[in-house]
């Protein structure tokens, strides 16, 4: 269990964001860049990947480009940015009753990215930008234009404060209804999209039509006084007719989830309350009365996580007696121990784990990285430094592989590596400034164009997008 929350900003993926969102973004004007925390858990991510592969598959997306992010958000949203990468907020993994209406949230990212809405989108926010200067221009020649015909005339005209500002601000508005109007159009096409990929991979649209359902109930009252135009997405009685309509011409429309797939989502759904949780959310998702498995990991990782260290640890090894061969029990028994500051005992389970786990499950690695180094014992840094280079080749966005490895190589003494590593797990955090003072160090301590003088000058030579330096 590696469920981390790291603070950052996003600037590339949060361009477009709003347009491709699964809920309409929330009203235009002056807001700061938005800030995501994003979570890293093994396990979840091995369950999103499988929730997708069929999904990619019948859209034509490569699974190994693509990626799902998960962000520390109790809302029930997701969208698509920066490429191919779906954001889902973890309030929609909590929300989500089945894996169906996940797997139809999605589907319907997925028809966004299989539309090339993104690039697409950047195309129309460049167009809407020319076309409101150009209107500008064209009020400013109209403006003047009246005020010279006032100049001439022996009174006024007609032509008020209010009419002018009408003039300037006309134009501005038939582009941004414009736009809005383009984005609707990819809303619905990422809905019949979606609806083709679960029926081509077998699977129920039913899931989709209850989520968006939800969300059409929720905005009854607020739809009623909104002028159609000026929303990002279809009116949702509207979308959800056409959705309804399509979702029950296929033949799968009936299907359920496997069993074995509902139990994973079950215990995904109680780690994220048993990490995110207040005790009451807790206590009434959980009473002590459920004695169910998903009951049982969310109350192990909620003790742990209010300090009831000895309970924790017990109820652990009951989750791994009950299901030896789930990696992500060991997992979070030495996740315990680690952050009980027992590493050496910790580093038994999480070897368990990292045996256990899928060969992509990278925070697990990086788990057992870090104990194998915080056990301070020189016998394990080699295993220390290979565990964390092969997570950092897995994953080369986790910026905590990249500390520990820089730990176990000033273990072992090499510092050129050391600080080569410890630059790339700052540049991975997106500290630039830093990334390169130690880029730099390491730098000088390779031969030049040998590998590591290579990756240190490409972390010196590189600029973030927008960056005046």
């Amino acid at each position: 269990m590696t469920l981390r929350l790291s603070p950052r900003r996003l600037r590339t993926a949060f361009t477009c964001a709003a347009a491709l969102a699964l809920t309409p973004a929330a009203p235009a004007g002056a807001q700061e860049e938005p800030k995501i925390s994003i979570i890293r858990d093994a396990e979840i991510e091995q369950l999103l990947r499988d929730y997708t592969a069929p999904v990619f598959k019948a859209a034509g997306i490569h699974s190994g480009a693509a990626r799902i992010i998960l962000v520390g958000d109790r809302s029930f949203n997701a969208f698509v940015a920066d490429g191919q990468k779906i954001f889902v907020n973890v309030g929609a993994l909590i929300d989500a009753k089945t894996p169906n209406e996940i797997i139809g949230v999605l589907a319907h990212e997925s028809g966004h990215i299989a539309g090339g809405h993104l690039a697409r989108a950047r195309q129309e926010i460049t167009k809407a930008t020319i076309l409101s200067i150009a209107g500008m221009l064209a009020s400013a020649g109209a403006i003047y234009a009246s005020h010279s015909a006032m100049r001439r005339s022996d009174g006024p005209i007609g032509i008020d404060s209010g009419g002018l500002a009408g003039i300037v601000l006309a134009p501005q508005e038939a582009v941004k209804r414009s736009f809005l109007s383009y984005q609707r159009g990819q809303e619905q096409a990422a809905d019949r999209a979606a609806v083709k990929f679960l029926t081509a991979s077998h699977q129920s649209a039913k899931g989709m039509l209850e989520v968006f359902g939800r969300f059409a109930n929720d905005a009854l009252f607020k739809t009623e006084a909104i002028d159609p135009y000026l929303i990002s997405h279809p009116l949702p009685t509207e979308r959800i007719s056409i959705l309804e309509q399509a979702a029950k011409q296929s033949p799968y429309f009936d299907a359920t989830d496997p069993p074995a797939l509902q139990a994973r989502h079950d215990l995904m759904r109680a780690k994220l309350i048993g990490y995110m949780g207040a005790p009451g959310e807790l206590a009434r998702r959980y009473p002590i009365s459920d004695n169910s498995l998903p009951a049982r990991y969310a109350r192990t990782i909620a003790d742990n996580r209010f300090g009831r260290l000895e309970q924790a640890l017990r109820e652990a090894d009951e989750l791994v007696a009950a299901q030896p061969n789930n990696p992500y029990f060991w997992e979070l028994k030495g996740q315990i121990m680690l952050e009980a500051g027992r590493a050496t005992p910790a580093i038994a389970p999480l070897r368990k784990a990292v045996a256990l786990a899928p060969a992509n499950a990278a925070p697990i690695r990086v788990l057992l990285g870090h104990a194998l180094v915080a056990s301070e014992n020189p016998a394990y840094t080699n295993e220390a430094i290979s565990v964390l280079q092969n997570a950092a080749q897995r994953d080369e966005d986790s910026a905590e592989a990249y500390e520990f490895l820089s730990m176990a190589y000033f273990r072992k003494g090499d510092n050129a590596k050391a600080q080569l590593a410890a630059a790339e797990g700052l540049f991975v955090a997106g500290k630039y400034v830093e990334a390169r003072t130690q880029a730099a160090r390491a730098q000088a301590q390779f031969k030049e164009g040998a590998p590591g003088w290579l990756k240190a000058d490409d972390i010196l030579t590189y600029r973030p997008p927008g960056s005046s330096e």
